[in-house]
């Protein structure tokens, strides 16, 4: 494989070697970037968490209070530049701010929707009259921003919507008629962005307002969690919106949609960070006041297991989601210097890695998932009470496997964007894949012992490389322009790939971190990086031999099988041990530390 010094292309993670010297860890905010961090922890200490209750049964005029107060201290404004009004700062910036307003519960979700997918498309596609008039005002707070794109009959094929829109006789309105649902913020928005077709199959945007005659809402829908989201329908029945408010070209809707999903996945893997700091920390708090049997059940193997597992899942994620902020980062700055605008810069260096954004949005929200369950079962009873905090957080994670696409059609999107652009040729797989079957038929190489730091585990990450392009090479074969209807399979090349991502991720932050304290002030982290390493490695085994057993027969079945055995072999490794040690640093801590 290939090592380079520079950033590597989007996707191309499969097939070359990023150096640890390349990647940005958290460790590395500024001063001014973790104030701002610590401005957004202050917020939801003093607005959200005490009222918690209170905005779960939708207070009448609470939520756009709090996003008031939120759009005061210019936490709704960051990503818009300051010619609108807003702090024009970075991504890194901008992924910190979410990460820290991530633990918000439904707030979050407000916010989040008010400042990406209510506040992005306009910034992104709209002309200078719209950006001037409506940026302001979103940034500030003083207008909350929303999206209607999913219809009753459209949910994962967002592009089939019925909505429609119809250029009046005198030519200065579209008549929009139809329905949208679970649109947040819908109950207190000013600014509705709205897709529809116009001429029947012409997908296109609008920015329609609050005001707007024909404009209706349905009442707030009764959710499992989030609960003080707003969520309703909403209504189109002869809604003018006129022709200076169509966003972007007549027909080009889906590159807005689209481009505003993959910096939605991106910045949802940030939210969840923030939320399952959150967890981690009231589950070691309450681990180590919580007695039975005469002692605090932090003292007990299986509640140590589940807070060091926590801790691994929650440092892998991290590591992951600041890797490609800085990829796309770094991108964006490129694009500016070549003297692309503003929006072309964004957008493009997201779509440059739409295949990492739709890992991490997976990823992510699996593992606040895993931390809310492990938190409900660490306060046992007290977990299903809704008088604790793990009650609500339970039925708030839920609902982030679904948001900015579901988990399914995002495992499927990572894959076929790779195969996609293999066969443009952007990346080569082919080459790699062709070298790993030559190596299956090849004598394994021992070479020389070399008991070096991080070199077994660059080995396995390697190999877990091998294994992903020989099942993903042999399903190609075997399956050609098939392969989209072999889902199963599609699954869990994706299920290979995305622990391969993550274990690279944790690989490279906890080398450059030992780089920079030593090894010595590291043991916590790098048993967190071993341990996820090699249970990434069994779940990219049993993967592979689904995939194969589902594919191949006779001797090409025991040749493929044979590879999976070569490539996910791994030395022994004692994971209780390391994780008595992470949980032992946690407690000790009394927080999530890392």
């Amino acid at each position: 494989m290939e090592t380079i010094s520079k950033a590597i292309k989007g996707g191309e993670f499969l097939v070359k070697e990023t150096k640890s010297e390349d990647v940005f860890i958290p460790e590395e905010f500024n001063e001014e970037q973790m104030m701002m961090a610590n401005m957004a922890h202050d917020f939801l200490a003093a607005e959200v968490f005490p009222n918690l209750d209170r905005i779960d049964n939708h207070e009448a005029g609470l939520m756009e209070s709090i996003l008031n107060k939120a759009g005061e201290l210019g936490l709704l404004g960051t990503s818009v530049p300051e010619e609108y009004g807003g702090f024009g700062k970075d991504l890194l910036t901008n992924m910190l701010m979410t990460e820290y307003l991530g633990a918000g519960h439904s707030v979050s979700v407000a916010l989040s929707a008010h400042t990406g997918i209510g506040t992005l498309p306009i910034l992104y596609f709209g002309t200078d009259a719209q950006k001037n008039k409506y940026l302001p005002k979103l940034a500030s707070g003083e207008w909350k921003g929303s999206y209607c794109l999913t219809e009753p009959g459209s949910g994962s094929d967002a592009l089939a919507a019925k909505t429609k829109a119809v250029l009046s006789d005198d030519k200065k309105h579209y008549i929009l008629n139809g329905q949208k649902m679970w649109i947040t913020n819908a109950g207190f928005a000013d600014v509705f962005t709205v897709f529809a077709q116009v001429d029947g199959d012409k997908f296109t945007g609008f920015i329609v307002e609050k005001g707007y005659e024909g404009l209706s809402l349905g009442d707030e829908e009764h959710k499992m969690g989030i609960k003080g989201s707003s969520t309703r329908q909403v209504f189109f029945s002869d809604c003018k919106v006129p022709v200076e408010n169509v966003l972007g070209e007549i027909g080009k809707g889906h590159h807005i949609a689209f481009n505003i999903l993959n910096i939605g996945r991106l910045k949802l893997a940030a939210a969840v960070l923030g939320g399952s700091k959150i967890i981690s920390t009231d589950s070691i708090k309450y681990a180590n006041t919580r007695e039975q049997f005469g002692r605090p059940i932090a003292k007990f193997g299986a509640i140590r297991h589940k807070l060091a597992e926590q801790a691994i899942r929650i440092y892998t994620c991290e590591s992951a989601v600041y890797r490609v902020s800085n990829l796309i980062d770094q991108q964006e700055k490129g694009l500016l210097s070549e003297g692309k605008d503003f929006a072309a810069s964004h957008l493009g260096a997201a779509e440059e890695y739409a295949v990492e954004c739709a890992i991490l949005k997976v990823f992510g929200s699996e593992v606040l998932d895993y931390v809310v369950d492990e938190g409900v079962q660490i306060y046992g009873g007290y977990g299903y009470s809704a008088d604790y905090p793990m009650e609500r957080a339970y039925r708030d994670s839920r609902i982030n496997r679904i948001f900015e696409g579901t988990n399914e059609i995002n495992r499927m999107l990572c894959v076929d964007m790779l195969l996609k652009r293999a066969m443009k040729g952007q990346i080569d797989l082919m080459s790699p894949a062709q070298k790993v079957q030559s190596e299956l038929m090849s004598i394994p190489d021992m070479g020389e012992e070399d008991n070096t730091l991080f070199i077994a585990e660059k080995k396995i990450i390697l190999n877990m490389k091998k294994a992903i392009l020989m099942v993903a090479g042999s399903a190609v074969q075997k399956y050609m322009m098939e392969l989209a209807k072999e889902q199963e399979i599609i699954m869990n090349i994706a299920d290979m790939m995305i622990q391969m991502y993550a274990a690279e991720s944790v690989l490279l932050r906890t080398e450059k971190l030992v780089g920079i304290k030593g090894e010595a002030a590291c043991i916590g982290q790098l048993d967190m990086m071993r341990v996820f390493i090699n249970e990434a490695n069994d779940v990219i085994s049993i993967a592979a031999k689904d995939a194969i057993n589902s594919m191949a027969e006779g001797d090409e079945q025991r040749m493929l099988l044979t590879g999976i055995k070569r490539f996910t072999k791994v030395p022994p490794f004692n994971s209780k041990e390391a994780r008595r040690r992470i949980a032992k640093e946690l407690c000790e801590a009394g927080k999530y530390c890392f």
